[in-house]
């Protein structure tokens, strides 16, 4: 017990609430899984949920962009969870609302809680900070599989990262833009705190995407996303590195070994610290609409996004990223 260290009794109410918002956020999974099962054997609940099921598999929101709704993403409780960290948004220039754009975020991080607090919800005011853009942002299509979390992620505006999902958001008119978080699973395996390493090289869809619809490509970086839990190492070709990988091959998740902090203590259980986060939003990148677009080109314009993305990195590093162990890295 001595190696817990505990936090003390007496703590101001406003860092007890965010707390309590930072958690049951994390629970919202595990506790609408539970949820679903409890329905599903209680014979009262079952025409219900055999109605609910279908709904969830006819119902092509998660393709077609999301069904956001406003007083959701406006929660007070967003809010609450934002000043936890507390999670920031920094914007380098103004968007013209009438193009649309391609987002990319990085770093994955864990959870990517700087793309969900800053996009996802109102917390950091996004749509004031670009006027008349609407923002989506993309997760893996299995998150829509969940019951009734998958009500909460399309009320919050998120939408599948399926292409088509992209090509129909893209193709709602002027100010309807996606954010990818481009690294993805692998990149999550990177997340080690103070550390930058991104998966990008052989990201080229997001990038194809852009190109195909002529959109602007806006790279996005979180300082302090790495930050937010510990990672249980995991160096290319350990056998907790294969068993992520194949995890991932056949789930499309990539299962990091992680923990953080508990509510009561400061270094046991699975809340995030209390670390910072500073999304910086950059400065577009326009790409030429081309239908079929060649090798040379696509390879030309990520080239251009990955240079963007480093002095962006440069940019700001001294300022949010004062400790870290090392430089940003494209590493796959």
């Amino acid at each position: 017990m001595a190696l817990v260290k505990f936090a003390p009794l007496h703590v101001p109410f406003p860092r007890r609430r965010q707390t309590a918002a930072v958690v049951v956020w994390i629970v919202l999974i595990p506790a609408s899984l539970l949820a679903f099962i409890l329905a599903l054997f209680d014979p009262r609940c079952l025409p219900y949920v055999i109605a609910y099921v279908v709904f969830m598999i006819l119902d092509p929101t998660a393709e077609t962009g999301g069904r956001a709704v406003q007083w959701v993403r406006r929660l007070s409780f967003w809010k609450w969870q934002a000043g936890y960290f507390p999670i920031s948004l920094v914007k380098t220039c103004d968007l013209d609302p009438s193009k649309n754009y391609v987002f990319g975020y990085h770093p994955h991080g864990i959870v990517s809680l700087g793309a969900w607090i800053n996009f996802a919800t109102e917390a950091n005011h996004v749509s004031d900070f670009f006027p008349g853009l609407r923002i989506r942002l993309l997760t893996l299509s299995s998150n829509f599989h969940v019951p009734f979390w998958r009500e909460l992620l399309l009320s919050l505006g998120l939408a599948s990262v399926s292409r088509r999902s992209c090509d129909n958001i893209l193709s709602q008119g002027p100010g309807n833009s996606c954010m990818i978080v481009v690294g993805g699973a692998a990149e999550a395996l990177n997340a080690f705190p103070y550390t930058q390493d991104l998966v990008i090289k052989r990201r080229l869809g997001f990038i194809k995407l852009a190109i195909r619809r002529g959109a602007s490509l806006v790279p996005c970086y979180s300082f302090g996303e790495n930050d937010l839990w510990d990672q249980v190492p995991n160096p290319e070709g350990s056998l907790l590195r294969k068993f992520q990988h194949l995890m991932q091959k056949y789930t499309t998740i990539s299962p990091p070994l992680f923990h953080g902090r508990g509510v009561w203590n400061y270094n046991i259980g699975i809340v995030p610290f209390r670390r910072p986060v500073t999304t910086v939003v950059g400065a577009p990148i326009h790409c030429v609409k081309t239908s079929h677009p060649s090798n040379e080109m696509v390879l030309e314009y990520q080239q251009r996004y990955m240079a963007a993305l480093e002095d962006l990195w440069h940019t700001y590093k001294d300022k949010y990223a004062p400790y870290r162990k090392s430089e940003m890295a494209f590493v796959e």
